[in-house]
């Protein structure tokens, strides 16, 4: 099996999560062309150089192997509000290309990450997995859905012409440890965090945050994402669609007074409306992963909060002191 992230968007902690896990398999990395030949196949992006050369021109290049005869991962690179037409291009190019690798070298098991921004952005709340095709995505996020919603379709066409058996899955939004603290480039969790905190340390009564602090989002916490994928690779042999997410969720305002709560921030908050609100609410309906191979998130919202709010606290130093990421 091959399981391809996606949809991560930020530096969590799932590859290495799912590292761990595999060695239920006994699966051990083995990087580099030069490993055995029985080994499968994994597609590994670096985070520098000409992506679009790389995809174009040296893809095979870039495959690294893992030991093993059962489950392997690659990792992809996710959208931004920057670059959204590279982000178009690189992930259709990633999903593509994996698909057809993994063809080629016969690995019996795919398991390819989509989005959920590649639901409609007013599809129905809780989000079904049959309205996926429904709408057009939320705007800022459309170049990157779009490009994930390609991964079932190639799922559903290579398991139709070659019998390929490979699963997508989409997972809702991602927190945990180890995720993008970068003020430029993080997502809400993160940034929130790093927000109030820094408030807290310097005193500051304030904190500015977009938009006005109604849309509501679904988080999962990055444990719980890791075993979803795993537990798909194990026993999920569809192409249909499935949602992995928690089923929970929370307004854009409770989630900054929770966050101000477990990171000791007892100011205020100023919502600046001339900001983009996004897509008003996202909720996935979670029925089909949890009927069809027995997945359910097990940490509690608050828990993750938590322990996300704890790591960045001890890591504060040094991801303030790195570069931006822009």
């Amino acid at each position: 099996m091959l399981t391809t992230l996606g949809s991560l968007k930020h530096r969590l902690d799932v590859p290495r999560l799912l590292e761990h896990r595999l060695q239920r398999f006994a699966v051990r990395p083995a990087f580099g062309v030069d490993a055995p030949q029985d080994a499968l196949l994994v597609a590994h992006l670096v985070e520098h150089g000409d992506a679009r050369v790389r995809l174009a021109h040296a893809y095979r290049a870039e495959l690294g192997l893992l030991r093993g005869d059962r489950v392997g991962l690659a990792l992809e690179r996710g959208a931004a509000l920057l670059n959204r037409e590279a982000f178009l291009f690189e992930n259709l190019a990633m999903g593509t290309n994996v698909f057809e690798e993994c063809r080629l070298a016969h690995v019996p098991k795919l398991v390819a990450t989509g989005t959920i921004c590649a639901y409609p952005k007013f599809a129905p709340v809780p989000f079904k997995e049959t309205d996926i095709w429904s709408g057009y995505p939320e705007e800022t996020n459309a170049p990157y859905g779009i490009a994930k919603k390609v991964l079932s379709v190639m799922s559903e066409a290579y398991r139709a012409q070659y019998g390929m058996n490979s699963a997508v899955v989409y997972p809702v939004n991602l927190y945990g440890p180890r995720d993008n603290f970068d003020m430029h480039t993080s997502h809400v969790i993160p940034a929130l965090i790093r927000k109030c905190v820094s408030a807290r340390i310097n005193g500051e009564g304030s904190v500015v945050l977009w938009g006005d602090g109604t849309p509501t989002r679904e988080f999962l916490y990055v444990e719980d994402a890791a075993e979803g994928i795993l537990m798909a690779a194990e026993g999920y042999d569809s192409s249909d669609p499935v949602n992995l997410g928690s089923g929970q969720e929370i307004s854009i305002r409770d989630l900054a007074t929770l966050i101000a709560g477990a990171a000791g921030f007892k100011g205020q908050f100023t919502w600046d409306t001339t900001k983009p609100n996004g897509q008003p609410r996202r909720r996935l309906d979670v029925t089909r992963a949890r009927e069809r191979f027995g997945f359910e998130a097990r940490t509690s919202f608050a828990e993750g909060i938590k322990r996300t709010v704890a790591y960045y606290e001890e890591n504060r130093a040094r991801i303030d002191a790195a570069p931006s990421t822009v």
